[in-house]
């Protein structure tokens, strides 16, 4: 009897050590080990500009603010430089638009003493509602064309993107979240969507957005956020190859916007937008 107790025991102790570890990492945000909802965030009025997240453990509205035209201009013009590069054969550089530096908070991993985090991630743009459809046909068309065909493809984007791109966003995936292992980035945003974003160039613009998470599985998306799942993975695998699984989705809605270029009268970390 004895001997049982103490085995029950030994097994408690570990069961209830897979529990923390679960919750540690981040596990207890999943449905079962499939999906998750981004339960921080009411996206319902995101169509219309606005939405409402639990920011520092309250629920605030935000209004949605288009990035200014000078972000634009240094954004689209550089992604076609890099576009034109790589026609010609050069390896694109790892500073400019493309690499987003995020820093996030909110969640204190199982294996950290601190809540605040920093990463890079691939950005690009979300097209418009009334555009998104288009594009990904597009993209589905040429999916089996040659490279040169491709990059022709996404330099129409960029040539007419201010027409066909939704500019009070920006777009990335999460490529390593699961329920066994939360990024922190992952963790951090499902607590507390708030993302902070700057970009390693000259200029330097920094973006204040309220993250929104979009799991491929969850059967609750909206058509049109169907859609942004779906248009953020294909873009993706359009340039980089194709990959087995659909990544969680993330949005980047924009808040505020700052020109944090050094030596600049109104750089320096002054906001510009609003």
């Amino acid at each position: 009897m004895k001997k049982l107790f103490v085995i029950l025991t030994v097994a408690l102790i570990f069961v209830g050590c897979e529990v923390v570890e679960k919750s540690e990492m981040g596990g207890h945000l999943w449905i079962g080990d499939s999906t998750f909802v981004h339960t921080t965030v009411d996206a319902t009025q995101l169509l219309d500009g606005n939405l409402r997240a639990k920011v520092d453990g309250e629920w605030q509205d935000f209004t949605l603010l288009e990035l200014p035209q000078e972000f634009l201009e240094w954004n689209i013009e550089y992604r076609k430089e890099v576009i034109q590069g790589i026609m010609k054969g050069d390896m694109p550089n790892l500073e400019g638009p493309h690499n987003g530096i995020i820093a996030t908070h909110g969640y204190k991993r199982g294996d950290s003493q601190f809540r605040v985090n920093n990463a890079i991630k691939g950005l690009g743009f979300l097209p418009k509602p009334e555009n998104i459809e288009e594009l990904i046909q597009r993209m589905k068309d040429t999916s089996e064309e040659g490279f040169p065909v491709k990059l022709d493809v996404l330099m129409d984007f960029y040539n007419n993107a201010e027409d066909i791109f939704d500019m009070t966003k920006q777009v990335s995936l999460e490529l390593y979240a699961n329920p066994k292992r939360g990024t922190q980035t992952f963790l951090n945003q499902m607590t507390d969507p708030t993302s902070v974003i700057v970009f390693m160039a000259i200029p330097t613009y920094k973006l204040k957005t309220i993250a929104y998470l979009l799991h491929p599985k969850n059967p609750n998306l909206t058509e049109y956020e169907k859609n942004v799942v779906e248009y953020i993975n294909l873009i993706h695998s359009y340039f980089h190859g194709d990959f087995p699984v659909d990544f969680t989705a993330a949005i980047y809605n924009v808040v505020e916007v700052y020109d944090s270029s050094p030596g600049k009268q109104k750089g320096m970390g002054t906001r510009i937008v609003p």
